[in-house]
């Protein structure tokens, strides 16, 4: 047996379980006004983004994330000219959204300002100089405040926030109430995708199954997928809300849709794969049927 020596990132998955990842060097270390933050590097994932304890991506496997986050909404819609990202701070979704030919406005609105600095600095891989797209307009406000005010409407919006941790910058991001003002910030026909939080055996009853029960009473339509991602440790959750019908779309329709507006093949995200993310395992399927919570700002559901 190995013996454990240097540098080891201790992250706990559950309350009862924690991974321990090899460290080669530690790029970053520090607290900004909103939370710890951690930007490190190892052999298995390459450069990583740790905030509050929690990985949030890494070079070995954002990729499977940010196009499982984006792809299936973009091209849901016909047309994606207008997006809105809330979060994202790495540039990942950006990036991936800007691979989209359509889109001549991208708003992407993270609260903190130091983390997306920190991310253009030591995480270049993940945002492949994104943030100098002339299509993007990069803000550093409260997402409510923002989407509250009057402006223009957006095709697609895509929530990156980080996970409903409790005394966490995001927790009232997920509820009810910011959902019906996202709803207000669509052009007709738009739609909504967030990122939903752990979908595993374990753990999906946390805040996913929550998350969807919350965006079905509040758009006319939902419909919610999973991917694994390797750095979390389990399956990721996601759902798409609208109030205009959201297409189920086959495996061919899938690949002729990403041939026709992205003109390339991307790494993870496929017609088959697609599939395979939509086709929940039974006991998703059961959680989200017994699920009756509703996600209120006077009674927010948190991530363990």
């Amino acid at each position: 047996m190995e013996e454990i020596t240097g540098k080891w990132l201790l992250e706990t998955v559950y309350p009862d379980l924690a991974v321990m990842l090899r460290i080669q060097q530690v790029l970053y270390s520090g607290k900004t006004e909103y939370q710890q933050v951690e930007v490190v590097e190892s052999n298995l994932y390459g450069r990583s983004l740790v905030l509050d304890g929690k990985t949030q991506s890494t070079e070995r496997d954002e990729h499977i994330y940010h196009q499982a986050l984006v792809h299936p909404s973009m091209i849901s819609h016909p047309n994606p000219v207008s997006v809105f990202i809330g979060g994202g701070g790495e540039g990942g979704t950006l990036r991936e959204v800007l691979s989209h030919p359509s889109v001549q406005r991208a708003v992407m609105l993270d609260l903190d300002e130091q983390v997306v600095e920190l991310c253009r600095q030591h995480l270049p891989n993940h945002h492949r100089g994104s943030f100098d797209d002339p299509r993007v307009q990069l803000l550093h406000q409260d997402a409510r405040e923002y989407l509250n005010s009057p402006g223009e409407g957006f095709d697609v919006m895509v929530m990156d926030l980080v996970d409903p941790l409790e005394g966490g910058p995001a927790y009232l991001l997920y509820t009810r109430e910011y959902y019906e003002i996202a709803r207000s910030r669509l052009k007709e026909g738009g739609i909504l995708v967030t990122q939903s939080g752990p979908a595993g055996l374990l753990s999906h009853e946390e805040c996913f199954t929550t998350i969807n029960r919350t965006l079905s009473a509040t758009f006319a339509h939902c419909v919610c997928y999973q991917v694994h991602v390797p750095a979390f440790q389990t399956l990721w959750g996601f759902n798409i809300a609208s109030d205009s019908p959201i297409p189920s779309l086959g495996a061919e329709s899938v690949d002729e849709l990403l041939a026709q507006r992205l003109g390339r093949e991307l790494e993870f995200y496929d017609g088959e794969t697609h599939l395979s993310m939509f086709n929940l395992p039974k006991f998703l399927r059961n959680g989200i049927a017994a699920e009756t919570r509703v996600n209120l700002d006077e009674s927010p559901v948190f991530m363990v």
